[in-house]
């Protein structure tokens, strides 16, 4: 039930594809020129010369630079993302994981791109089989992301951790007890006591007892 009218989603997402490219003519759809997928991820080899203007993430930088392949569009009552190619031809290494990377961000529009295009990526149809090898890698930057200080940063993380759950199932629950510290500190907390409850509930469901 938790991903229920995925095909309506992406049908009705305003999915346009801007311009064919070399790239765009195979099966997968690159958003830049074949950059090694640490360079998308290691701040340090994103801009050498540009220490002056030094971006404030790698997530900020690679969006900026044409490395995110979606951007906001901005609607009368609600936003949505537009991907530039369609979302099944994404690599989802490392585009998923330096999506993860961006829900710790703050600032708009990296916080709104960031939670839908993670979402989004995880509805296409063999988001299955491209999710579970990556989890090793994805836990991690998630586990940061729910001991992040900011309410809003741990609200998405817990969400995406939900989302992932629901799509890989059992495949995450080795990897579960990296994250229940987090999970339990915030349970602590009456603001967050009933979200974590549910979040909690539903990794059970969809991977078994969390213990």
């Amino acid at each position: 039930f938790f991903f229920s009218g995925s095909n309506a989603l992406r049908m009705s997402s305003g999915i346009q594809i801007k311009k064919k490219t070399a790239a765009q003519k195979s099966e997968t759809c690159s958003p830049e020129p074949q950059p090694k997928p640490s360079d998308k991820l290691n701040p340090k080899t994103i801009d050498p010369f540009g220490a002056y203007s030094r971006p404030p993430s790698a997530f900020a930088a690679t969006y900026a630079r044409g490395g995110i392949p979606c951007r906001l569009v901005h609607g009368s009552v609600k936003h949505k993302l537009q991907w530039e190619c369609l979302p099944e031809t994404v690599p989802f290494d490392p585009l998923l994981i330096t999506l993860a990377e961006g829900l710790r961000e703050t600032k708009h529009p990296y916080t709104f791109v960031s939670k839908e295009g993670f979402k989004e990526l995880l509805l296409v149809e063999d988001a299955t089989e491209k999710a579970i090898p990556l989890l090793p890698r994805l836990v991690p930057v998630l586990k940061a992301t729910l001991a992040h200080a900011d309410d809003e940063v741990f609200g998405r993380g817990l969400d995406a951790l939900v989302q992932l759950s629901a799509v890989v199932g059992p495949s995450l629950n080795d990897h579960l007890k990296l994250l229940l510290t987090n999970l339990l500190r915030r349970l602590m907390e009456k603001k967050f006591r009933e979200k974590v409850t549910v979040a909690l509930q539903k990794l059970e469901q969809y991977g078994g007892k969390v213990s």
